[in-house]
């Protein structure tokens, strides 16, 4: 892999640092057009049981009235292809040209029926020609190539049928659903999902059928991200036509946790023009979702203009694989620690105790002491607004230079200095000092802290292209063979919450998926004037954003995480009554990883990265999961989520919620 780093340059992209969509073929769907040079199309998918009708209709309405452009159904077996064609004709009767996908898993004829009706189909090539079993195979060259000739005779005659009828194909792998054969040739590995693909796309160019989009999703947004970059990579250099990628998280999860994820792993590809069509996945009903992804693309109209970021001859990351920068420990920044989170608190004036649950720390008054929380941020920056109380240990204040210099109390206080300030600055803290700067001013800042080993960099940019800004800042300082700790700071004009937490998950998750940064700091500095609760509700969401793009990027861990699917036709269960319900009893196992999943097409293999599972399994019924491994099959789902717990239980995993 190294070798192939050290000649990559920009492969994967057309730039590192100069913001260009990635050139693809066009792939037509009924009257969309993925790819080319076309705006990226926004996309969901029904959750509603395929053979209600006029259900999946209604539904399918407040999708596109919500911006979604391509509709995707299940179609789990033949009678659900069969209804496609009622649905799509009830549809095209209320004036509807929407056009729909049929998702198709472990069934090709569903899929040979279906793209006879539809404008396109999605397969799996993890389980279209083969069933897991999670067995470890030793193939010979021989023998796996006759596995490959038995797949090329199960695909090829929905090839055929695609190409007759002018019906695309998405071929979506899958990281929880890579078959067996896969897996014991490749692993479980982004090489492995890539080859996936490609074993499938071969026979799609033998013949001579190029409407497909690919895609390479994963719940895991270090494995999607590099997955994704791999699969360009190995496009060019296997001599295939540019398909369009069709993005996505799978099993995002609801609500903020959702939205942060989808956006780390989408948002870092689209910052480097990958990307033609965006589906963000959410335990939520789908009319939720174009809106979000629609969101996400817009940052990038317009965005060609930027301004100028110099360009990257030797790329010292490796983009395929995630490799911690290493950086020396200052304080507790840096070296083995997790990233920390500063959260700017500056615009309130004589902040209260109470007040400070904005943060995460609770203080208790009638017993005179401080809680500590798992989402109680590492540092708060006060600036010229110094905090009038003693903080608990684990909480520390950064005070701008001009107020830590006449402070009484410079030994518990940090102070956060400007470039010019630092230079000229005859005192420093003896322990940790943070230094302000631009990623233009990253040049003579290498200069000033060289062989200083007090300092934290908060590295931000103004370039409106701020990821790749703040990358090429970072490859300067590798560069230059810094190992100083940067925390990156992050700051917005007047927006919604949702764009909060959509745009600082690209712009520091994009940057910690590849190793890059030492802490998170979103800042209050481009907020307007506004009233002191509207100030602490600000706060308050920029500190749990902050520990959310940190566990999206999978650099801290500290709250469960749920990897929960977005339910579908398949669902055998209402997943967001469920996943409310079992979040409701698990949210304190910091750490833990549960996946909620409404079938068992997204069963055992898409929660492949889950400690523990729970699956649909029948009407009324949930399997049981510890990692990929059956606990208890059959479980009636009203006691489930006892079940469950006893099994996190005798896991030794398990402690009891602690009360305020």
């Amino acid at each position: 892999m190294e070798s192939l780093i050290k000649s990559l340059d920009s492969l994967y992209c057309d730039s590192l640092t100069q913001y260009s969509r990635r050139k693809t073929i066009p792939v037509r769907v009924g009257d969309v057009i993925i790819g080319g040079d076309n705006h990226i199309v926004v996309q969901s998918m029904t959750t509603v049981d395929t053979m209600d009708t006029l259900g999946s209709v209604e539904q399918c309405i407040r999708m596109i009235d919500s911006g979604c452009e391509l509709i995707r159904i299940t179609a789990p077996s033949l009678k659900e292809a069969e209804n496609l064609k009622n649905i799509k004709s009830e549809l095209r009767k209320r004036g509807y040209q929407t056009p729909l996908v049929a998702d198709i898993h472990f069934t090709p004829n569903a899929a040979e029926l279906a793209a006879r009706i539809v404008e396109k189909v999605r397969i799996n090539p993890g389980n279209y020609a083969d069933k897991k079993k999670f067995e470890v195979i030793d193939y010979t060259d021989a023998s796996y190539a006759e596995e490959l000739e038995r797949i090329r005779e199960r695909f090829l005659p929905l090839v055929k049928i695609c190409k007759e009828n002018g019906t695309a194909m998405r071929i979506g792998t899958n990281h929880g659903s890579l078959s067996d054969r896969i897996m014991s040739r490749y692993g479980d590995t982004p090489l492995g999902m890539v080859e996936s693909a490609l074993e499938f796309l071969r026979i799609c160019e033998d013949e001579k059928f190029h409407d497909i989009v690919i895609s390479m999703k994963s719940s895991n947004t270090q494995v999607m991200v590099q997955a994704y970059r791999l699969l360009v990579q190995k496009l060019n250099e296997g001599g295939f036509k540019p398909y369009p990628l069709h993005l996505g998280v799978t099993e995002a999860g609801e609500a903020e946790d959702g939205r942060i994820k989808s956006a780390v792993g989408i948002g870092t590809l689209l910052e480097d023009g990958l990307g033609d069509t965006v589906r963000v996945s959410l335990t939520e009903d789908p009319e939720f979702e174009a809106p979000v992804a629609k969101a996400l693309i817009d940052r990038y109209t317009g965005r060609t203009g930027h301004a100028s970021i110099p360009e990257v001859v030797n790329y010292p990351i490796t983009p395929f694989e995630h490799n911690k920068r290493q950086v020396a420990e200052i304080y507790n920044f840096g070296g083995h620690n997790v990233p920390r989170v500063i959260t700017d608190i500056s615009k309130v004036e004589n902040i209260t105790d109470r007040e400070m649950k904005a943060v995460g720390h609770f203080y208790l008054p009638e017993l005179d002491k401080w809680k500590m929380n798992d989402l109680g941020c590492d540092f708060v920056y006060s600036g010229s607004n110094p905090i009038p109380f003693m903080l608990p240990n684990g909480m520390k204040e950064i005070q701008n230079y001009s107020v830590w210099e006449k402070a009484p109390d410079q030994v518990n206080k940090f102070p956060l200095f400007g470039l010019s300030e630092y230079q000229k600055a005859e005192v420093f803290h003896s322990e940790i000092n943070f230094l302000e700067v631009l990623d233009t001013e990253i040049a003579e800042t290498i200069s000033t802290i060289q062989g200083r080993k007090d300092t934290v960099l908060i590295l931000k940019t103004a370039n409106t292209h701020g990821m790749p800004a703040l990358r090429r800042a970072f490859v300067s300082l590798i560069e230059a063979g810094s190992d100083i700790p940067v925390v990156v700071k992050v700051s917005y004009p007047d927006q919604t919450a949702d764009m909060t937490m959509l745009y600082s998950a690209t712009d520091v998750g994009g940057l910690l998926v590849d190793g890059l940064g030492d802490g998170i700091l979103i800042s209050l500095e481009k907020e307007g004037e506004h009233t002191r609760q509207e100030v602490l509700d600000q706060i308050k969401l920029h500190n749990s954003v902050s520990f959310g793009v940190l566990q999206a990027a999978r650099t801290r861990m500290s709250k469960t995480e749920y990897i929960s699917c977005p339910s579908c036709g398949r669902t055998l269960f209402d997943l967001q009554e469920t996943t409310a319900m079992i979040r409701k009893r698990t949210d304190h196992l910091k750490g833990v990883k549960i996946g909620i999943m409404g079938c068992i097409v997204n069963g055992p293999g898409e929660m492949a990265d889950a400690d523990y599972g729970y699956v649909g399994s029948g009407k009324g019924k949930i399997t049981l999961y510890k990692g990929k491994e059956v606990v208890k099959r059959s479980v009636p789902s009203e006691k489930a989520v006892d079940e469950l717990i006893e099994i996190i239980r005798e896991d030794g995993m398990w402690n009891e919620p602690e009360t305020i």
